[in-house]
């Protein structure tokens, strides 16, 4: 499923969800109109019935094979699972109309009487199962249900005389049918939202697992599930790929003299200033864990990782940090490293040679950027 940009992702659940249950409801559905056919023409076999017999069991098979050749849509869009469900329903409407003749004509014809039963039993049959099976669009499933019923009733008004009680019990059952759609479309809808709240939740439960709560950045986790995967990626692409890691440098000391909630506000802080210079929808930004971050920049070779880690640098030594009315220094160590095959033999081996840069930062005095 590949949500549209054009749909919330709830509306094209729901989209998508109504094509994969009529795809999946169409494939047996489709068969017993060709079977009901046949064991109309079976009982009313005469002499002339052949060629009619022959033309009917030609339609309903062209329309089984139709139903069931048409596949979803390989680009599972907004237009093109419209397009798919209004010509699925057209060949719905096809099976409805088939059917519904072929009620008519045991209706009218005295050659195919003794299959009466059989036709009228159908129709019962079909429009009972339209009504459960299909209730996604209630305007589609009622135009199906009268294609169904209006040719049979048209000729049971015609003989009203001699068929009065069928056009009555068929008409009540109809009127019945038109009832119940509105009850199974509600039905059918309620556990498509629930459905659709469930995922929903599940997918807010996922991202709460991934963010980091304080800064709202990706946590460990979420860099753990994601890293590797970039670097098998870059391998088989032979795309570059750059990770900066990054330490606030003296954390401890605003901790230890101010307190922790000036500690988070400071952590808070810095979220935002990488935001504000590593903005790219591509940079990935993340809190490893407690004055630790990093950022994955797929797509981004060396040259261009270390310019922006060092504008990030440079402006926060520049800019400082805020408490309580009093500014304070506030800089940072950076290690800045770009995925190498041929030095790299793992997503572990590149991630280490990008953290031990960054401990030289430290090492050699803080607040500078060693390349790995």
């Amino acid at each position: 499923m590949a949500p549209d940009a054009r749909l919330p992702p709830s509306e094209y659940l729901a989209l998508w969800r109504e094509a994969q249950d009529t795809r999946t409801r169409t494939r047996l559905g489709a068969i017993y109109y060709l079977i009901g056919w046949l064991l109309i023409w079976l009982f009313a076999a005469t002499p002339g019935s052949l060629l009619l017999g022959l033309a009917g069991t030609l339609y309903f098979a062209l329309i089984m094979a139709l139903r069931w050749l048409h596949r979803l849509p390989v680009q599972e869009n907004e237009a093109n699972l419209h397009l798919w469900l209004d010509q699925h329903w057209r060949l719905l409407y096809l099976s409805s109309l088939g059917w519904g003749v072929s009620h008519a004509w045991t209706l009218y014809s005295p050659a195919f009487s003794a299959a009466t039963p059989i036709a009228t039993l159908g129709t019962l049959a079909f429009s009972t199962s339209m009504v459960f099976n299909f209730p996604m669009s209630k305007r589609r499933c009622m135009t199906a249900l009268q294609l169904l019923y209006l040719p049979g009733l048209a000729v049971l008004g015609l003989q009203i005389h001699e068929q009065q009680a069928e056009l009555v019990t068929l008409a009540v059952y109809l009127s019945y049918l038109l009832l119940v759609i509105d009850r199974s479309h509600r039905e059918y809808h309620s556990r498509v939202a629930l459905e659709r709240q469930l995922i929903e939740q599940r997918e807010r439960f996922a991202r709460l697992s991934r963010t980091d709560p304080l800064t709202q950045l990706g946590n460990r986790l979420h860099f753990n599930s994601l890293f590797p995967a970039m670097v098998a990626n870059g391998r088989r692409q032979r795309t570059p790929l750059s990770l900066v890691l990054l330490d606030i440098d003296l954390f401890k000391r605003i901790n230890d003299q101010f307190g922790h909630a000036s500690g988070d506000a400071c952590l808070i802080v810095f979220a935002e200033r990488m935001r504000q210079v590593f903005r790219r929808n591509s940079d990935v930004l993340l809190r490893l864990g407690g004055e630790e971050f990093g950022v994955l920049m797929p797509g981004t070779s060396l040259e261009q990782a270390r310019e922006l880690a060092e504008r990030f640098r440079a402006e926060l030594a520049s800019q400082g940090f805020e408490l309580n009315g009093q500014r304070l220094p506030l800089t940072t160590s950076l290690g800045v490293g770009s995925f190498n095959p041929a030095r790299d033999d793992s997503a572990e081996a590149f991630f280490k040679r990008v953290d031990g840069a960054l401990y030289r930062s430290k090492a050699d005095g803080r607040n500078r950027l060693t390349l790995a």
